[in-house]
């Protein structure tokens, strides 16, 4: 809640702040009241890049945000088919793959969504259960072939999901659009100084507001980038629901 508004405030100070010092540094001849001719030209180009950088990351922020929630979906799904599919399998080996399942579902919540935040990769241990669950479907022997069948497949909806979740935990914006929005940012707050603006309170006022929608503009990037370990996290609905319908019967 603190960054949410020290940045914004932070970047209307730099902005008023350069501007004002920007007006003691600069040649009279350079300083004039009203944009046009080619100069307007240039501010419009400047205004047009920074929104279209801002576009870009964006859309493709809210794309990797959206698959990865996707992914988590399939993925719980996937465990429902599985604990689904085992009720048909005799009660020894019924119990051993729901219960597998339960544990593979609990330690993504609860161990392998922290790890995935703290260091943008799955967690080994969840994994090693997820490879005992896979083991103990493989050599079931008194299942009948249909089931057995549809456990399997169940459980490789979960690999596919899984391994696109580990794509998505080190997932991020390219740097080079970061650079970019950094450069456009940078211009966009000097807007007020390539037009020779004088420094008067509606110039200040408009700088200042100019500097809170940038910085906003900024923290919305941010939050958005690493969806399983950024601002904005992917929320753990899907895998909480499975947990539940496994606890009360599938």
């Amino acid at each position: 809640m603190v960054l949410q508004w020290a940045l914004p405030v932070l970047s209307a100070l730099v902005a008023v702040s350069v501007l004002i010092l920007a007006n003691r540094l600069r040649p009279k001849s350079w300083r004039k009241n009203e944009e046009g001719g080619g100069d307007g030209f240039v501010l419009d180009i400047i205004s047009t890049f920074f929104t279209a950088v801002v576009a870009l990351v964006v859309v493709i922020g809210w794309q990797n945000y959206d698959n990865a929630h996707n992914h988590t979906v399939a993925e719980a799904k996937a465990l429902v088919g599985v604990h689904s599919a085992a009720d048909a399998l005799p009660q020894a080996e019924r119990d051993r793959i729901q219960g597998l399942v339960r544990d593979y579902t609990t330690q993504v919540l609860d161990h392998e969504w922290p790890v995935m935040a703290q260091k943008h990769r799955l967690s080994e241990s969840t994994q090693q259960t997820f490879d005992t669950l896979r083991a103990e479907a493989a050599a079931l022997r008194d299942a009948d072939d249909n089931v057995r069948s549809s456990v399997l497949a169940s459980l490789d909806g979960v690999a596919q999901a899984r391994y696109d979740r580990a794509m998505d935990a080190s997932l991020s914006i390219p740097g080079f659009l970061y650079a970019a929005l950094w450069f456009g940012t940078a211009l966009l707050l000097l807007r007020m100084v390539l037009a020779g603006q004088d420094v008067t309170r509606r110039s200040l006022l408009m700088t200042a507001v100019l500097g809170v929608v940038v910085g906003w503009v900024i923290l919305a990037i941010y939050s958005l980038d690493r969806p399983l370990s950024g601002g904005s996290v992917v929320p753990r609905d899907a895998f909480e629901l499975a947990l539940t319908r496994f606890r009360h019967g599938s």
